[in-house]
Formats: structure tokens, sequence, C-alpha cells
């Protein structure tokens, strides 16, 4: 099996001390129908909190039940994880992937798009998201030229056969949308919209009229009460500002990313044009793993988190390429972004996780995820004690999604016998008792 492709987890003896216990075999939902009863009552044991509590928490119907110190809920979940050594947080979502173009980088010849090839890699790729944390994806696809609305027909089909284990939305992603060749590019956007795009994209720099481009998208948002979602580099003032004009007041909002050119411009420029964002009430995506193939690598400088953050943008963070043309090496994990903010993009770690959950959430339209009763059961437990450590090694996770384990990922150090390996106590993350 090639390492691009998730493997069927083991099971876990229920209350067992393996990677985090165990729920027993990780079910999918089926090919669209309903997805795992989301009743099954479920107890995390033992997890670790930010604020450094060592909790117990009660999951059913898809939400957090109860919270509670370690050992003082009343038995009675029929399934139960051990979370003893794992930081539980609220799950991280990601705001920009392209499932359409996922994994083609190692192909040979021009990448394919016959529906089962476009369904297949968009699967596989939220799954591999999934892997890492992340229980909600929006994928940009584009439509139209030779394919028409092909692939957004198989993503739209991935998202199908996904219920249960992830929600995966698609953003449709036309190229022209202006004079008579943009004719047909609005027409097929408007029959994307019909077919099941939820939110409407594209990439107003590469059409002849960047400003009519993004009018015909906010109209047609307008009119059908969908989210906008547009690739920019950001790197000309004036168009941005007329962007921010137009997208001001629209709702349910307008996003834009990753804005890397805004890193290029004079500093004086990119504060004026942080304000007028945040006064338009635009959200930013910025790509930390770098820029995506959809703006053809202009540049491959993050956006200015920090700048826009203290003009009052609201930024989340996104993986872009997953080993595609725009980065044949991206590893689509939402926790690597938050590394590369905190590292390089100057946040501090707790900041930087929260641009890849609650930021990213909130620009998808998603509810915001406490551990707190009556919050979504939208979770991920790391192996670690702190944030920081977590960013730093994040290895062992286990995922659950609408209050069930969807996704388990069991790292294993070990050091051999030696006089400093027991002199230093060095950690271990076998297992404490045999198991599958």
């Amino acid at each position: 099996m090639s390492d691009s492709q998730p493997q069927q987890p083991s099971p876990f003896p229920p209350g067992g001390r393996g990677e985090g216990g165990g729920q027993g075999p990780l079910r999918p939902g089926g090919h669209g129908g309903a997805p795992a009863a989301e009743s099954t009552a479920l107890l995390l044991a033992g997890a670790r909190l930010t604020d450094g509590r060592t909790v117990d928490v009660r999951l059913g119907g898809g939400r957090i039940q109860a919270v509670g110190t370690a050992g003082s809920l009343p038995p009675g979940a029929p399934a139960r994880v051990d979370l003893s050594g794992y930081l539980l947080l609220p799950a991280p979502a990601e705001p920009h992937a392209h499932g359409d173009t996922a994994l083609t980088a190692d192909g040979e010849g021009p990448v394919g798009y016959a529906p089962d090839e476009v369904q297949r890699r968009a699967t596989e790729a939220a799954l591999l998201q999934l892997g890492h944390g992340a229980t909600a994806v929006r994928s940009h696809v584009r439509i139209g030229g030779v394919h028409g609305l092909g692939p957004l027909a198989a993503v739209l089909q991935a998202r199908r056969s996904l219920r249960g284990l992830t929600d995966l939305t698609a953003v449709a992603v036309p190229r022209l949308l202006t004079g008579v060749a943009g004719a047909d590019g609005l027409a097929m956007l408007r029959d994307a919209v019909r077919m099941g795009a939820a939110v409407i994209g594209g990439c107003p720099d590469l059409d002849p009229d960047p400003t009519g481009f993004v009018e015909a998208v906010l109209d047609l948002a307008a009119e059908h009460g969908c989210p906008v979602d547009l690739h920019t580099d950001a790197d000309d003032p004036g168009r941005l500002a007329r962007l921010a004009v137009m997208a001001g007041g629209l709702r349910p909002g307008v996003t834009i990313g990753p804005c890397g050119g805004l890193s290029r411009l004079p500093l004086d420029a990119a504060h004026r044009a942080a304000d007028q964002l945040a006064a338009a009430g635009v959200r930013v995506t910025c790509l930390p793993q770098g820029d995506c193939a959809a703006l053809e690598r202009r540049g491959l400088r993050s956006a200015p988190v920090r700048l826009l953050r203290a003009a009052g943008v609201r930024v989340a963070a996104g993986s872009g390429a997953l080993r595609d043309a725009g980065n044949p090496v991206g590893r689509g994990d939402p926790l690597e972004a938050a590394y590369l903010l905190a590292s390089q993009g100057g946040l501090r770690p707790q900041e930087a996780y929260a641009a890849v959950s609650d930021a990213a959430r909130e620009a998808m339209g998603l509810p915001e995820v406490r551990v707190e009763a009556g919050f979504p059961a939208e979770l991920l437990a790391v192996r670690g004690e702190r944030i920081a450590g977590v960013l730093s090694l994040a290895y062992s996770r286990i995922v659950i999604h609408r209050g069930r384990v969807v996704a388990r990922t069991s790292a294993v150090r070990e050091y051999c016998d030696s006089a400093v390996a027991v002199a230093l106590d060095l950690p271990r993350q076998g297992r404490m008792e045999p198991g599958p």
C-alpha cells in the first residue's frame, strides 16, 4: 500500500491502553447512506486541556454532553477512549484544499480528469487530511474548459461517499467570467451552484477584467445566498481596494487568499489594504506551506499575518496544494500550517492553532467548537502536554467527528536499552500491554 493511501485502523480493545485506547474498528458511513449513529455515547478519559486540567469528556448525539475532572463522570458510556498523555483540542478544519488536483505530482503526462480519477483523488485527499485532524474540508474545484462540470460532479460524489467521516464542501472555480469567453463561464458557474457547489470562487487575477470578474461573482453570490472564496495574490492595492468596496456587506461573507502579494507591497500600502479589508469584513486565508497551482506560483511568500491581524482582519490558515503542481511535497496538514505560523509567522502557538481551528471554522461558516458541554464533538487528541509541543512533534493523533472516532494515527518511539537511556528516563511510546 502506498504511503498516500489511508489504512484501515486496527481495532483496539475497549478501554485498552494503546494509542488512546479503542472504540473498535472505524466504519465509514457508507456511500450516500446515513452516517453511523451519532447517538452512541463515548467517554474520553484522562484528557489534558490547554488550561492544564485533566478531564473526562462524555460525548453523545454528535455533541459534548459533559466535561468533568478525571474520574468524576458517572460510568455509562458503552465505549471508552483512554486519552492519558494526550492534549484534547477543537478539531482543525481545512479552508483551502484542491481535491481535484491533489496527489498528481508524481504522475506522468497531463493530469487526468476522468470522473473516477477525480473522485478517487478527492476522496483520498480528504481522508489524508482527516487523518491529520481536519474534520471539515473546503475544496476548490476548477470548472470550464474541455472538462466542463465533470470535476465538480466527481468531487460532489466524493462528498456524498464521505458522509459521516468528514464534511467536504465544494467551491466552484471558473477561469473567465468577463467578455465573450466569460459568458460561457458565467453560465457554467450558475449550473455549478445548482449542482451543489456551496461556495463561489475563482481567480480574478487571471481574468482580463479582474474587477468585472469580482462583480460577476458577488452578484451571483448575492442572488443565491452563497459565500465567496476567491484566489488572489493581492499584489495590486488599487484592485484590492475595489474588491473591498464591492464585497462590503455581502452575506454570508467573502474570503480571499492566499494574499502573498501583500508581503511584497510597501509597508504603508499593505497597512492601508489591511485596513480596507477589515472595514469590509473580508476574511483572509493564508497558505503558510506555499501558494497553490491556481495562482501559477506567482510568489512564495505568505501573507503578512501579524499585520492583517493587527488591522482587525480575520485570518485563517489553510494547506493549499497537496502533492500537486503547486507543491509536489505538500502535506495537507493543518498542524504544519500552524507550526509555520508559529515558527516563521510571528504568532504564539495558541494563536497559530486558532488560525487552523477557530478561524478556519469561522471562515467556512461552521459552528464554534470548545471542549465544553453543548458544543459540537469535533475534536482532535494529539499526544503531548501543550500546544507548543504538539505543533513541534504532532505524531500520534485521534480524530473525532460527530462524536465518534473516525481516524487514528499511532507513532511509536523506542530507544534501545542502554545506560544513558535508563539514566535519562527517556520517554517511550510503545504499547503498555499487548495489543493488535
